[in-house]
């Protein structure tokens, strides 16, 4: 397998661009990284990569080289696919990215059920609410919400998550409650606000009797983790826009008390995105029934804070999380959400 490590290899530093980045990327040290690049280098007779001080430049031949090299390795994949479903046995290693919200209560409590079930399968989970790119950071796939911005990727929605306007009690008595999204900004109310680099919410986006509308609600209080905002949220100090699963418990326990109730948020898409180049298909093959348990939780959430629910009829021949579903391939119908192949 040393050829084709050495082609992984050389895909992995082509996408990213460094040495160093590759190796952490491979879980190998940079000396091996540098050893298989010149491996392949000296078997093909050709320099791959221009290098200096300070920047690594694919050359020609590197560049005609990565769309075959590319092809060889999904080839590999697929034909390793093909025994795999055959045993019903799938390995390999995942590397999925969501949202933190949406990691931590949601994928990260289904992990332990998913790799009992399958033991020859990892699973490498980062949690970031900022942007990721699936291909720079050799992510399998990524949870999201809200709309992708890359039509090259595939996306598989999951359900239309319910959001709401919160806020503490104490902030209410301090502050008042609004009403509206136009009471949110004419009286200045604080908003707590998620702010990264390339974010793409910088209003809110709310139902009013005219159709959505977009608030430009003001604030002193920033953050790039959601978690920090629900917790400035929970100690009076402004307005926060949440998913309802990522508050249910406070709003259930009257920590936090939903407001602007006259112009609700408007829902916002769950969906997990991967690309077209299948690095771990018969692994993705086996993540419907995954997929289907995020939305029947969410729609649970949704029920017991009094939100209208997200449709949870099981798919037929769905198990229980922990077993396989039953065998065949995935369709849209079968697992409950709708699955498209390209952006809507």
């Amino acid at each position: 397998m040393s050829y084709l490590d050495n082609i992984r290899t050389f895909v992995r530093v082509y996408e990213l661009g460094s040495m160093s980045a590759a190796g952490r990327d491979l879980r190998i040290s940079p000396a091996v990284t540098s050893s298989r690049i010149s491996q392949l280098e000296d078997h093909l007779s050709v320099r791959l990569f221009q290098r200096t001080t300070r920047s690594l430049t694919p050359t020609e031949q590197g560049k005609a080289f990565y769309s075959g090299a590319c092809e060889i390795l999904e080839s590999v994949d697929n034909a390793e696919a093909q025994v795999v479903s055959i045993t019903d046995n799938p390995k390999g290693a995942l590397f999925v990215a969501a949202p933190l919200g949406v990691g931590r209560r949601l994928i990260a409590p289904q992990v332990p059920a998913f790799l009992k079930a399958y033991p020859e399968v990892s699973v490498r989970l980062r949690l970031t609410d900022r942007k990721v790119d699936l291909t720079t950071e050799g992510l399998d796939l990524a949870f999201f919400l809200g709309q992708p911005e890359d039509s090259t990727l595939r996306i598989r929605k999951i359900a239309d998550v319910e959001r709401v306007l919160c806020a503490a009690p104490d902030y209410i008595a301090a502050r008042g409650n609004p009403v509206s999204g136009e009471a949110l900004v004419t009286d200045r109310h604080e908003c707590l606000n998620l702010r990264f680099p390339g974010a793409p919410e910088f209003q809110w986006r709310l139902m009013t009797p005219e159709g959505p509308k977009r608030f430009a609600v003001t604030g002193r209080y920033e953050s790039d983790d959601g978690d920090v905002l629900i917790d400035w949220a929970l100690a009076g100090q402004g307005i926060v826009l949440k998913p309802i699963f990522e508050v249910a418990d406070h709003l259930r326990a009257g920590r936090l008390v939903p407001v602007a109730t006259a112009t609700p948020p408007e829902p916002i898409q769950m969906a997990c995105l991967f690309t077209h180049r299948k690095r771990c298909p018969a692994v993705l093959k086996h993540l419907d029934s995954g997929l289907w348990c995020v939305g029947l939780v969410l729609g649970e959430v949704a029920a017991k804070v009094g939100f209208e629910a997200f449709p949870t009829s099981p798919p037929r021949g769905f198990k229980a999380a922990g077993r396989r579903a039953s065998p065949g391939r995935p369709t849209a119908r079968r697992f409950g959400f709708c699955c498209a192949e390209q952006m809507g």
